[in-house]
């Protein structure tokens, strides 16, 4: 195991990696507007998703959040979005489905600062806050999202515990994530322990995760030759998940597992 898989390995340097790691990456890519930090989707099994011309550039990564929150119903609903990242997902959603709120919380506060510069959306609003202690009093929410994030927190438990704490009754949370193959059954025993949480749907998206990577290498490619110098070029085309990369190679050969879900509140 190298150097880098054992901080991964370790919720706490896990934890201190991310919290460097985010704002750093934001700040270095702020002019260039990326407004994603998930990887991406992509299947010739669906009918194209019908986007407006600004959003054709995100196309990949906008796919990954309409497979996520396939079926869910916006009208008239309160969502939460934890770890937003850089809003796109957000915005996207929100102006398509146009629900009643949409919160979008991240714990990067350059994260935060840019998407509220970014991103002005009616019904839509920006907040600095924790995944482990969230912000809001109990069942605030009809649907919560969380898109690629949960393995930077130090205690998933406690993430689902808080998940269920703010989703009203029958309230939904969509969910998308990966994890090394020998951690996926401690995985799954998490996400069926939760006892306020009833597991209704999951599907293992390698194939389509892969797809999108390949769709979104020359750009991402060129994003960190533009804005990253040569010494951590290497190290965040990893990040980035293009073709090729440690992430790309690990999905590939199916020693990580990418998998969409979706839990009812009981």
């Amino acid at each position: 195991m190298g150097l880098l898989e054992a901080v991964l390995r370790s919720p706490t340097w896990r934890q201190r990696l991310w919290a460097w790691w985010y704002p750093f990456f934001t700040r270095r890519i702020r002019d260039q507007k990326i407004d994603f930090l998930n990887y991406s989707f992509a299947t010739s099994s669906h009918a194209p998703l019908a986007l407006q011309p600004e959003d054709e550039l995100n196309r990949p990564n906008l796919q990954l959040y309409a497979h996520v929150t396939a079926g869910a119903p916006w009208t008239g609903a309160r969502v939460l979005e934890v770890s937003s990242g850089h809003g796109g997902g957000a915005s996207y959603l929100t102006r398509t489905y146009q629900p009643l709120s949409y919160v979008g919380l991240d714990l990067n506060p350059a994260a935060v600062q840019y998407c509220e510069a970014r991103h002005v959306v009616t019904g839509l609003t920006f907040k600095r806050g924790n995944a482990l202690a969230l912000p809001f009093p109990d069942r605030t929410f009809d649907l919560v999202i969380n898109v690629e994030a949960s393995h930077c927190y130090p205690d998933f438990p406690k993430f689902l515990q808080e998940v269920a704490r703010v989703l009203k009754p029958q309230g939904a949370f969509y969910y998308a994530d990966l994890r090394p193959a020998d951690e996926v059954e401690g995985w799954l025993q998490d996400l069926t322990s939760e006892p306020a949480l009833r597991l209704e749907r999951m599907q293992l998206i390698n194939p389509e995760v892969l797809a999108g990577m390949r769709l979104n290498t020359p750009r991402y490619t060129a994003m960190v030759e533009r804005a990253f110098p040569s010494y951590l070029q290497k190290i965040t085309l990893d990040f980035a998940g293009v073709e090729g990369s440690r992430i790309y190679n690990e999905l590939a050969a199916g020693n990580l597992s990418y998998r969409s879900f979706r839990l009812q509140r009981l």
